[in-house]
């Protein structure tokens, strides 16, 4: 019998990911993480797996040869995901060195791997947002955790790995399990909470003329369609390379501020407040994905619009709670 491993199974996506695995009949799961002092374990009590792992005793089995399960598949979303550490060798030891131990480990025992890439790693956007492998090594991520990405990428792409693995570069997603991810809520929850509090919601000015206030865009993917595309690839295993998980029609901040404040039959109220110093030099202000890729490889599933991921989150999972 074989089991899937979901690294950052208890948090963000990895939590979303086995819900749906869940509801697909899919229980031999082992959820590797590291809980802490987070409130991550909420997000497990729902669901149904065969054991939870801590990161490090997982690690250390693997280099060790230790671990004995038949394995089907390494789904690996665990990583320091918070784009203003500074402890940059914390986020390469993390995202860098350990992806590289877990993508060595698959291939040498034919397991299927597919991984969380980002699309921080585009930088700017100045030369796009193509998940062609060719454009890999001119990219130029605006952060550290960006290129904790980029590099293994990288990595994956100079040992000719990218024909035997799956790496994933996921826009800026939204949706239930996030509450533990403090600053690093989506602005959907953010948002739902300041009007909650305040009436009100807060956007960051623009410090590029090409934008006005709250008009910065970016390309919002509800998690469970970033799911859905995960989970594609489970499915097809003979796919592997770089793709984007994102919807391909970028939106305003705005136009998410406003879809909130619809769902919760709310007059827009928004206040555009000063960006902070330290991030104004590292800050996209426009995403796109192109999604051609994934089309082409047969990922077919229609994608839910802002408003309508926005609404489900909203009504049917924030009010609820």
């Amino acid at each position: 019998m074989s089991y899937i491993i979901v690294t950052g199974g208890a948090g963000f996506i990895g939590a979303n990911v086995v819900k749906r695995l869940n509801e697909l009949g899919e229980e031999k799961i082992f959820i590797v993480d590291n809980l802490s002092n987070s409130e991550k374990w909420k997000n497990l009590v729902d669901l149904s797996f065969e054991d939870y792992i801590h990161k490090d005793k997982f690690i250390d089995e693997l280099k060790k040869d230790k671990f004995r399960l038949s394995v089907k598949a390494i789904i690996h979303l665990g990583a320091r995901s918070c784009t203003t550490e500074r402890d940059v060798d914390f986020l390469m030891e993390n995202n860098y060195e350990y992806t590289k131990e877990l993508a060595k480990w698959s291939i040498k025992n034919n397991v299927r791997f597919i991984y969380a890439s980002s699309a921080a790693t585009y930088g700017d956007g100045s030369i796009g947002f193509s998940d062609n492998h060719d454009l890999i090594p001119k990219l130029r991520p605006l952060n550290a955790y960006g290129y904790s990405k980029q590099i293994f990428d990288l990595w994956a792409l100079k040992k000719g790995l990218l024909d035997k693995i799956v790496g994933l570069k996921y826009f800026n997603v939204f949706g239930p399990r996030e509450n533990h991810k403090g600053d690093m809520r989506s602005m959907v929850l953010k948002a739902y909470e300041q009007i909650k509090r305040d009436g009100k919601i807060r956007l960051f000015k623009s410090y590029n003329p090409q934008y006005k206030d709250g008009e910065q865009l970016r390309d919002f993917i509800y998690v469970k369609d970033a799911v859905e595309m995960t989970l594609f690839f489970l499915e097809n295993p003979k796919l592997n390379g770089i793709f984007n998980v994102g919807t391909g029609i970028p939106r305003s901040w705005n136009d998410l501020a406003k879809a909130v404040f619809s769902a919760l039959r709310t007059n827009p109220n928004i206040e555009y407040v000063d960006m902070p110093e330290e991030i104004r030099g590292k800050y996209q202000y426009f995403t796109k994905a192109e999604m051609e890729k994934i089309r082409k490889s047969g990922y077919t599933k229609p994608i839910l619009s802002l408003e309508e991921a926005v609404k489900d989150y909203i009504l049917n999972y924030l009010e609820k709670n």
